[in-house]
């Protein structure tokens, strides 16, 4: 009795080796996987119960969150607006950012400021590398037409103390 019960010899009989076991394993994993329709590479289908996993009620990252705020109330428009003023040197070039200035960004229209007169039929001339900078740094559609007004001064045929001539009709003008 002792002999048979306490015996090495019948239970390496019976032992499997691991990668025998491993590979019974996979294809048993294989024909399961088979048999609900699934293939190698294609995601799991969703399941219906409520359980581990992604969820409308998990925690969301900030970002994410601010963002769906800021379309939910309609901010989207001035953000990008408010975005293109403090990117504009980086957006359009420290050279062109010196001579002009953004003055407002309305459905898609940028209206900028040239420090000259020279300046505007410049930029009037880069439009369409102004819209593909914006649409680069902003997104596609922001902005859609730019219009380029002159510089602003002081009008010089009015009031009681005007002077007299032409007067500096290239920067102001």
């Amino acid at each position: 009795m002792s002999s048979e019960a306490g015996s090495p010899d019948r239970g390496a009989e019976r032992r499997v080796p691991p990668d025998q076991v491993a590979r019974a394993a996979l294809a048993r994993a294989r024909r399961a996987a088979r048999s609900k329709g699934l293939r190698p590479g294609t995601p799991a289908p969703a399941r219906a119960m409520s359980a581990a996993g992604a969820d409308a009620r998990d925690p969301q990252l900030v970002g994410t969150t601010a963002r769906d705020l800021a379309l939910d109330l309609g901010w989207d428009a001035g953000l990008q607006a408010g975005s293109l003023a403090a990117r504009w040197r980086e957006i359009v070039g420290a050279q062109v950012a010196d001579h002009c200035e953004p003055v407002s960004l309305d459905a898609g229209l940028l209206t900028i400021q040239a420090s000259s007169t020279a300046w505007k039929t410049e930029l009037s001339l880069m439009t369409s590398a102004l819209i593909t900078r914006c649409d680069e740094a902003l997104g596609a559609g922001t902005v859609v037409e730019v219009r380029v007004l002159g510089p602003s001064g002081p009008g010089f045929g009015r009031g009681r103390l005007r002077v007299p001539g032409r007067g500096p009709r290239d920067t102001w003008g």
